[in-house]
Formats: C-alpha cells, sequence, structure tokens
C-alpha cells in the first residue's frame, strides 16, 4: 500500500469537506504568486518536479516537516504555521517529547483551552525560569 498517497488523498479530502484550503493547494498558490516555476522551486527543496507536482495536486502527502521549513522559509513565510498544515510535529519538539515522554503529553493537556493570554502568560514566566537558570 503507498502510505504517502492514502494519506495525502484523505487529508486533503477531509479538509476539503471542512473548506479549508489543502498544503498542496497553499504551496501551489505560494510558490506561484512569487513567480516560482515547479521546476525551480523543486529544485531549491531538494526533490523532482514530478513528486512536487504530486504534493501539489494532493496525490501525495506533504513531504517532512525539515523539508516544509525549508519550503515556508524559501516563501517567505512562517514555519509553524506550514508544518501544521501539513499536519506535521516540528522536529524539535519530536525531540521533546521522546525526551521528556510523560511530562510534555502532560503539560500540551493542561494547556488545553487557555486562551491566547493565557499561553502568552505561560510563555514569559519559561522564559523568565529559563533566563535565571543560565
Amino acid at each position: 500500500m503507498d502510505f504517502g498517497r492514502t494519506f495525502g488523498g484523505e487529508a486533503c479530502a477531509m479538509k476539503k469537506a471542512r473548506g479549508v484550503k489543502s498544503f498542496g493547494a497553499v504551496l501551489r498558490e505560494k510558490r506561484m504568486a512569487k513567480k516560482i516555476t515547479l521546476r525551480k522551486f523543486a529544485e531549491m527543496i531538494g526533490v523532482s518536479a514530478t513528486y512536487l507536482s504530486q504534493v501539489e495536486q494532493d496525490h501525495f502527502a506533504p513531504p517532512t516537516a525539515d523539508r516544509v521549513t525549508k519550503i515556508a522559509e524559501l516563501l517567505g513565510e512562517d514555519p509553524d504555521e506550514w508544518i501544521r498544515l501539513a499536519d506535521r510535529v516540528p522536529d524539535d519538539v519530536d525531540v521533546m517529547v521522546r525526551q521528556h515522554p510523560k511530562d510534555m503529553p502532560e503539560l500540551m493537556r493542561l494547556a488545553t483551552g487557555l486562551s491566547p493570554e493565557q499561553f502568552e502568560v505561560i510563555k514569559e514566566q519559561i522564559r523568565k525560569m529559563k533566563k535565571r537558570g543560565k
């Protein structure tokens, strides 16, 4: 079974049902707005033009988080937003969860439902703790 193809098709169908643009559609739109050809962009991110075309058409799942980061940076976009759009987990977050397999999931569950303002308070507290630790 081709998991990339299956995943990409299912994810695309779910997003279309919710009225959300797929990773591939947004990628194509942004790439074309920058007037970068498919072949040139594929070369810039280190993939074949055929593969990139399949991603843009939602026949294949989005690439890995590190490649999505490179795509976002080349397009002048926020890498974290693009990683979310691609339904990926940032590599550094994945490492943190693996290093703290009980604490990180618990911390994320505790944060569920917080407002943006509450998140800012928590982030500021963490920044202060890190600064004191140096």
